[in-house]
């Protein structure tokens, strides 16, 4: 199947951020891998701005975008894409100028990247936009060019063919650099095309740093999934963090960015609102529950504070906990919510 199309000539994209665009990408297509909330969005947003785009989805997902479009809906406005997709990597026609976005969830990284390898070879520059900082180290094992990405974008998949963007000023933030460090012309070209899509993006040198802080930030994700909001889940959740800060600092990781810390401030910058007075549908591992996929990315979140923890002889008994007892409610695909704060608590003690 020839998923490649003619790039539309565009005016050179802007980037916002300290970097301006090193060129503008003319006859490259961007390549989504894993067209869910962020990656269905980015893809969305990406098309919208005129740039090429193919999206590589999955079962109903698929077969809804290829009968109806990709629907993507937002605080002000609903639209239908006619986006190519693909069921897999395979089935398109990878060439030099494309440029992949991973969007997968981490524990499907490395089936992807397999693919990816057999049908478009080791020189593919791949672009993790996904949490965790594993999936940057799975790619560089098969793939000379890789960069990283931080997102902090509020986005939701819960029904085929259809993706949500909570922001209405601003959909999301995703920087860009090279992993493990440093910028290329790639990256600001990158950063441009984002920033031409109702994105901001910075070409960042020390990119991993915003992603472990964004690690962080994500303990709590596994809490916000399996036991849903109130005091003792907050407690939990600042457990979590503040032994995956401990952890980080013995393995002499720097995860400190303010500006991935303040989620109030990214959300009213974003103006995120409800969608036909429907709330956000919470963080993309509670998605995960509620869509009843089986597996949740909490390994490579808790669990990324776990291995480090063991590597450095850190105990880490409260990430070591949510990894568990969420892979427990993933598996027995359990509603979110419907385990106790208290008990998982009291477990600690």
């Amino acid at each position: 199947m020839d998923k490649v199309r003619q790039y539309r000539g565009l005016c050179p994209p802007q980037v916002t951020g300290p970097h301006s665009p090193a060129a503008s990408l003319p006859g490259v297509r961007f390549v989504v891998l894993g067209a869910g909330a962020v990656g269905g969005v980015v893809g969305a947003r990406l098309h919208q701005a005129g740039f090429d785009v193919t999206l590589v989805a999955r079962g109903r997902h698929y077969d809804a975008i290829v009968t109806g479009g990709l629907t993507i809906q937002d605080p002000d406005a609903t639209a239908v894409l006619h986006i190519d997709v693909a069921p897999s990597s395979a089935e398109v026609r990878l060439t030099g100028d494309d440029v992949v976005l991973l969007a997968t969830k981490g524990q499907d990284s490395m089936a992807a990247l397999r693919e990816l390898h057999a049908s478009g070879g080791p020189e593919l520059p791949v672009v993790c936009i996904q949490n965790g900082v594993e999936n940057e180290r799975l790619a560089l094992r098969l793939f000379a060019n890789v960069y990283g990405a931080v997102v902090m974008l509020p986005a939701a998949h819960l029904e085929p063919g259809v993706v949500l963007a909570y922001g209405a000023k601003l959909t999301g933030i995703i920087d860009v650099g090279c992993y493990p460090h440093g910028v290329d012309d790639r990256c600001h070209e990158i950063a441009a095309a984002l920033g031409r899509s109702r994105l901001e993006s910075t070409a960042r040198p020390d990119i991993m740093r915003y992603k472990h802080a964004k690690l962080v930030m994500n303990l709590g994700n596994a809490v916000e999934a399996i036991c849903g909001p109130g005091p003792a889940a907050g407690e939990l959740t600042e457990r979590a963090r503040a032994e995956g800060r401990e952890v980080l600092r013995a393995a002499g990781v720097d995860f400190v960015a303010q500006d991935v810390d303040d989620v109030r401030g990214r959300w009213e910058r974003y103006g995120v609102r409800d969608i036909d007075g429907r709330p956000r549908a919470g963080g993309s591992t509670r998605q995960s529950l509620a869509r009843a996929l089986g597996s949740v990315e909490s390994d490579y979140l808790n669990g990324e504070i776990v291995l480090l923890g063991r590597l450095h002889g850190v105990p880490t008994p409260v990430n070591e906990l949510l990894r568990r007892s969420i892979a427990v409610v993933a598996r027995d695909r359990a509603e979110p919510g419907s385990v106790s704060a208290e008990e998982l608590l009291a477990a600690l003690q």
